[in-house]
């Protein structure tokens, strides 16, 4: 009897402790505020946005590098079509706001990136984060920067619509076509939305 009451115990202990280490988001879960710094080293709140805007918010590994700047530019690129649904974009890695403001100079990024320097945020979507630190050198305007950053994030992209709830997720994204899947993803639910009484 002692047995069994100690097994259920430590199951119900186990069941708990997976329940509350939950991370991250499936479709249909509500959306969760969070603050953080954006490139001009400004405090960003979510929630500001949630009942007005459908919110892409996509993590990238590094500014300045290759994919990203792929990924980058086409939401630049897109991001009339994007307006023309209700959204807005914000793009998060674990570089500083100084690298961030780097990043949007030289390719003239029209979009909100936030730092996420531990990968606090990143972790809070369930997204997986590297913590070793990094640095590259690259040139803005003639000028050599080190962009040094202590946390790398997987590229995972996230669409919430104007009720907050999460209507598109992707861990397998290809850098340069992400904003068309988010195009097609927003072009998508407003259709049913629409057929639906």
């Amino acid at each position: 009897m002692r047995f069994c009451v100690l097994f259920a115990f430590f199951a119900l202990l186990n069941l708990y402790s997976a329940v509350a280490q939950k991370q991250g988001y499936d479709i249909g879960d509500k959306f969760e505020d969070f603050t953080a710094i954006d490139e001009n080293g400004k405090e960003w709140d979510a929630s500001k946005l949630i009942g007005k805007k459908n919110i892409v918010i996509y993590f990238y590994p590094a500014a300045m590098t290759g994919g990203c700047t792929k990924q980058a530019c086409a939401y630049r690129d897109d991001l009339k079509s994007l307006d023309s649904l209700n959204a807005i974009v914000v793009g998060i890695s674990g570089d500083s706001p100084e690298n961030l403001a780097l990043f949007k100079e030289a390719y003239k990024l029209n979009f909100t990136l936030l730092s996420d320097p531990e990968g606090k945020i990143a972790l809070q979507f369930g997204v997986p984060v590297k913590e070793e630190e990094k640095s590259i050198v690259r040139a803005v305007a003639g000028i050599e920067h080190v962009l040094v950053r202590k946390a790398t994030t997987a590229r995972w992209t996230f669409v919430f619509n104007e009720k907050g709830t999460l209507i598109y997720k992707s861990s397998d994204v290809i850098a340069a076509q992400d904003s068309k899947s988010v195009i097609n993803a927003l072009k998508g639910t407003i259709k049913s939305s629409k057929k639906t009484p």
